[in-house]
Formats: C-alpha cells, sequence, structure tokens
C-alpha cells in the first residue's frame, strides 16, 4: 500500500506532463519541425538515401580482392588409387579431406569500377537532394495550413460578431414590435437572418475543425484533441512593394532549389553509366589466387629404401600430410570481348539515351521552378491589390452598414434591406481576410524560392 502512495505523484506528473504538452501552443517553426521528425514520407527517403549510402560502399569494396574457402570430407568404397604407390587396390575404404583457398582481383576492367563509384557517388547526391526536396515540400504544405487555420479562426471569429450584432438587434427590434412601432415581420426577418448566420457560422467552425485535422495528421499527430496554434498579430504593409525581379529569383533559386541540383546529379550519374557501358567494350585483365590442400587414409609416408625389399611405409599422420601437401600459385586471365549478340552496343545506346532524358528532365524541372516562380509572383501581386481593394470595400462597407443600422432602428429601412447591408459586410470581411492571407502565404512562397526560411515573422 506505500508503494501505491509512492507511485500516485509520479502517475500524476507522468500524466500532467503530457496534457501539458499537448495543450501548448504551436508555432509555424513548431509545426515545421515536428513534420520533418516525424513524417512517414520523409522517413522513407532517408531509407532511400541511406541504401544508397550503402550502395556507393559496395561499390569501393568490390576493389578488394575476393577470397573464398572449401573444404571437403570424402568416403569412398572398392577400388580406389593408393596415392603412395600410385597403384588401384581392391576392396578399400577411404577416407579423405580436401581444403582449398582462392579468389581473384581485377587488375583492369576498363575503369568500370571507378566509374562505379562515380555513379553511386551522384546517386547518393541525388538522393540528399531528393530529401531535401521533400522537407521543403512539407514544409510549405504545413505552412498552408497553418495560415488556414488562421483564417478559418479569422472568418468564425468575423462570423460570431455579426452573429452577436443580429442577436442585439433581435432583441431591440422584439422592444419595438411590443411598443406597436414596427411590425412583427421585422423581427421574424431578423429571426431569419439570425439563424442563417448561425448555420454559416456552424459551417465555418466546422472547416476550421477540419483544418486542424488536417494540420494535425500533416504533424503525424494521433488526435487533433488538445492542438492549438499560435495566432500571431499578422499585419499587411500596404506598401509593400513586391519585388517584380522574376529572373533574379530565379537565378538565385536555380543555384540552392534541391529538385534542380538533383536533376543535374542525375544527369551527371547517367554520364558515368555511358562510361560503364562503354568499358564493357575494353579486354578485361583478371589475376587469380589459390592456396589448397589434402589428407587420404590410405597414403603412407616412406621411411626409407630397403635394398632387398624397396620401399618401407609407415602412417602418415594427418598434420603431416596437411602441411605436405600445400600448394599454391598465382595467374593472370585476359578476357577480350568479340561477339556478345550487340548486348554491349545496344547497353551503349540506352545510356545515351538515359542521358538525353535526364537532360530533358533537368530543362523540365528548371521550367516548372520558373513557372512556379512566375506564379508565386502574380498571386502575390493579385492578392495584395485583391487586399487593398477589399480594405476599402470593408470600409465603405462598414460606413453603409452603420447609416442602414440606424435608420433600421427608427424603422425607416426594412429588415431585407438591413439584412443585404449586413451580408455584403461580411462578404467583405472574408473576401479582405483571403486576400490577407493569401498574400501572407505567395509573399513567403517568393521569400522560401530565395532560400529564406519560412516564417510568419514581419
Amino acid at each position: 500500500m506505500k508503494k501505491l502512495f509512492l507511485l500516485i505523484p509520479v502517475v500524476l506528473m507522468l500524466t500532467g506532463g503530457n496534457v501539458f504538452s499537448q495543450q501548448k501552443e504551436w508555432n509555424l517553426e513548431d509545426c515545421i519541425r515536428h513534420a520533418i521528425e516525424n513524417n512517414i514520407q520523409i522517413k522513407q527517403q532517408e531509407i532511400q538515401t541511406e541504401y544508397q549510402k550503402n550502395a556507393l560502399d559496395l561499390s569501393k569494396l568490390r576493389l578488394l580482392p575476393t577470397l573464398s574457402g572449401q573444404a571437403t570430407h570424402n568416403y569412398s568404397f572398392g577400388r580406389a588409387l593408393d596415392q603412395t604407390t600410385y597403384q588401384y587396390t581392391d576392396q578399400e575404404s577411404v577416407q579423405s579431406n580436401n581444403f582449398y583457398l582462392g579468389g581473384n582481383l581485377s587488375v583492369f576492367k576498363g575503369l568500370q569500377n571507378y566509374n562505379t563509384i562515380r555513379k553511386s557517388k551522384y546517386d547518393l547526391l541525388a538522393s540528399d537532394e531528393d530529401l531535401k526536396n521533400i522537407r521543403n515540400n512539407i514544409s510549405l504544405s504545413v505552412a498552408l495550413d497553418y495560415l488556414q487555420i488562421l483564417l478559418n479562426r479569422e472568418l468564425v471569429i468575423s462570423t460570431g460578431n455579426q452573429l452577436d450584432i443580429t442577436r442585439q438587434q433581435i432583441d431591440k427590434t422584439r422592444t419595438m414590435v411590443e411598443a406597436g412601432s414596427v411590425p412583427l415581420g421585422n423581427q421574424l426577418q431578423i429571426e431569419a437572418q439570425a439563424a442563417q448566420e448561425e448555420l454559416q457560422l456552424i459551417s465555418l467552425q466546422n472547416q476550421l475543425s477540419i483544418s486542424y485535422l488536417n494540420l494535425a495528421q500533416l504533424l503525424e499527430l494521433p488526435t487533433p484533441e488538445g492542438f492549438e496554434v499560435f495566432v500571431p498579430q499578422l499585419q499587411v504593409d500596404t506598401n509593400t512593394v513586391i519585388d517584380g525581379n522574376i529572373e533574379g529569383i530565379f537565378e538565385s533559386a536555380i543555384a540552392t532549389r534541391p529538385e534542380v541540383i538533383g536533376s543535374e546529379y542525375r544527369l551527371t550519374s547517367s554520364e558515368y553509366d555511358l562510361k560503364i557501358a562503354q568499358g564493357t567494350r575494353i579486354p578485361q585483365v583478371t589475376m587469380n589466387h589459390s592456396f589448397s590442400t589434402g589428407y587420404s587414409s590410405i597414403r603412407q609416408k616412406i621411411l626409407g629404401v630397403d635394398p632387398l625389399t624397396g620401399p618401407l611405409y609407415g602412417d602418415y599422420s594427418f598434420a603431416d600430410q596437411v602441411n605436405d601437401n600445400i600448394s599454391y600459385g598465382i595467374g593472370f586471365s585476359l578476357s577480350v570481348p568479340i561477339l556478345n549478340g550487340w548486348q554491349i552496343n545496344k547497353n551503349i545506346s540506352n545510356s545515351k539515351l538515359m542521358i538525353e532524358n535526364s537532360r530533358y528532365t533537368l530543362d523540365a524541372t528548371k521550367k516548372q521552378l520558373y513557372k512556379n516562380i512566375q506564379q508565386a509572383h502574380a498571386d502575390a501581386v493579385a492578392s495584395l491589390k485583391q487586399y487593398k481593394a477589399s480594405m476599402k470595400a470593408v470600409t465603405s462597407m462598414e460606413e453603409s452598414f452603420r447609416y442602414t443600422e440606424q435608420r433600421f432602428n427608427v424603422g425607416m429601412v426594412t429588415p431585407v434591406d438591413y439584412n443585404a447591408a449586413k451580408t455584403q459586410l461580411l462578404n467583405a470581411q472574408s473576401d479582405m481576410a483571403r486576400a490577407k492571407y493569401e498574400f501572407i502565404f505567395k509573399s513567403r512562397v517568393l521569400d522560401f524560392y530565395k532560400g529564406l526560411p519560412l516564417s510568419l515573422n514581419q
């Protein structure tokens, strides 16, 4: 029982710490960092990069000589060769052992091994750039989902404020109806407007919940429960001048963007593929080395020679036979390709085609990057113009709605006109919020192409 009481504070500390970690507010940098550390697609690419590293190591290790060993133990019955007298004997049971070590070393292989190492190196570099590119794409996705939460949150607040105004107006209209200054229809129309706004608010709240769910899933969080984002004070300077030098941004991006660098590495890798294929045309020189020994139970050792009876034989131990039967050697072989069904020529032709295809891929990657920068620049310019226009529209709509509300309060405007003015104001506010966050995202994308980290700091 005493141990149980001692465990209770520990459990409370652990659960309390977990709740705190879930209830903290995540800023954009926290979200990006967590996504990069836990995203499954990134982990898979990390495995692929490690695989390419192993391939590079293997290509280097192929320069070492090979060595393999073999040991056999045989039983033979009946007719057998007496290795002492080199005469055949009958009805013999013989046990024998053979031991062998051997291998080869590629002395010259048309530089195929060297070119394979270089190819594997560029494959590894390309895989590493792919990893960086996935991290960049995940970071942009996190930033987009993060800003979507901020946008939906602002729309919820704006619609909630409008609903509060409508509910206050219901109370005022109900008082006026009871006083007999306005008909009951006015109250019913305002109540209908409140119901529509409440329905719209519920829809926006659902969109906010879904945007939280999308970001939580992108971060590989088990649940969005308790997940809250930090809400920064984002302001858009209407005097902002967007850099119009698309060529300058492109030149800066082309030297740093991983998708471009990765394509360049793959082009170089395909060029080494061609050199490897061409190397198969060249004669190859290989060095072979071997070491062997053996033992036979039928073999006897010559102890001496009797002038009358001839050789004298005795037992030949296992250790003595293995030591006396040692044989080793070294040799060289030359392999000259003459006719192999045109496989070498076709492999060279295919390698040249892969180089051409890699060049097209690199060109397409650069063109796509240029289009993305153009699109981001155009979107940023358009969203800034839209934000400026929507600010003017909101200012005008606020004045118009204030005037319409004053007239409605004294019965000079119908509920239809009042509701129309309020709906126009809410739409203008929503358009301004969307333009604001669209501009923030597109301007951050442009900065990202310039090599700046993603951040919402002004």
